[in-house]
């Protein structure tokens, strides 16, 4: 029997905090030996949108993988929609399959606040800016809040009326364009489909941390070279970051897994910048659908077909 799993059934299911550490474990566990790396395949479609599947999610420690595919479509709501499949790792039983939209949400926005919780300033009062009023910018926000104090919460998106719905609901307030962010923020959250750079160095000051999540296909830039030049920068996998293209090599200064093992020390100046630019990897899929599996199987939430029926 396969558990189908909607929206609002992982709305239950999930919390920050028990998904946050799931995804630092996991951090930990892929810098392992035994990690297995992860794929991303994309596909431009012939309409406007692009179909993208990432395989196989697989952790240390769980018997199970996942298979998660996408489509993107910029402009609707929401823009991503698809299935995770979930599979056992014992005889590849379709254990579950869940709504891709919630979980790539979840796991992105998460990861993302613990990039951002690890390489920030520790300063309590630090002013958290908004750019891209998006579900992500929503779970980037809540994960952040549950790791963290903060100060002010500034917010900007074209859509002027998200915008000002997304301050609403976290108590901040509207500004009126990125480079108001910048100059208001000391941490500043990028959540956007932008094709040209919204921040370059000039924008930042000293000390400041921005965490990207438009890196994650080829053409999206939110950050300016010259600003990436500057600051340390930090990302999810090497390997898939070199074969989505959106940032060089060259770029790149460590992965989070190498500062959370204390491989690499991190940001070690507080005047410097520093950037978290993540691509979205594989087990991270697992990670949450397997805490939502088991709770959903513990308190028998989501209904059960056979597809072999």
């Amino acid at each position: 029997m396969t558990r189908l799993l909607t929206r609002s059934d992982l709305g239950g299911l999930l919390e920050p905090s028990a998904c946050l550490a799931a995804l630092r474990d996991g951090f930990l566990a892929t810098g392992a030996a035994s990690a297995i790396p992860g794929q991303r395949v994309r596909t431009d479609l012939p309409f406007p949108g692009t179909a993208t599947a990432l395989l196989p999610g697989l952790l240390p420690g769980i018997e199970a993988y996942t298979v998660k595919v996408n489509a993107k479509f910029p402009g609707a709501r929401p823009a991503l929609r698809g299935v995770l499949c979930l599979h056992s790792g014992r005889d590849g039983t379709l254990l579950a399959l869940l709504d891709s939209a919630t979980v790539t949400a979840w796991r992105t926005g998460l990861a993302a606040a613990l990039g951002t919780h690890v390489l920030a300033g520790a300063a309590e009062g630090a002013v958290v800016g908004v750019i891209g009023a998006g579900a992500q910018a929503e779970l980037m926000v809540r994960g952040l809040g549950a790791l963290r104090s903060h100060g002010e919460l500034v917010v900007h998106d074209t859509d002027f009326d998200r915008a000002a719905e997304f301050a609403e609901r976290h108590g901040g307030r509207v500004l009126g364009s990125a480079t108001e962010i910048a100059s208001a923020a000391d941490i500043v959250l990028l959540a956007t489909w932008s094709r040209t750079p919204l921040l370059s160095l000039a924008d930042t000051r000293k000390g400041q941390h921005f965490t990207s999540l438009g890196a994650d296909e080829p053409g999206k830039r939110e950050l300016a070279d010259d600003l990436l030049g500057a600051a340390l920068v930090v990302v999810d996998d090497r390997q898939l970051v070199a074969s989505v293209g959106a940032l060089e090599p060259t770029d790149i200064d460590a992965t989070l897994g190498d500062v959370l093992r204390g491989d690499h020390p991190g940001r070690t100046d507080p005047t410097s910048r520093s950037v978290y630019a993540p691509v979205g990897l594989p087990w991270q899929d697992l990670a949450l659908a397997w805490l939502a599996y088991e709770r959903a199987e513990r308190d028998g939430i989501g209904r059960r077909v056979d597809l072999l029926g």
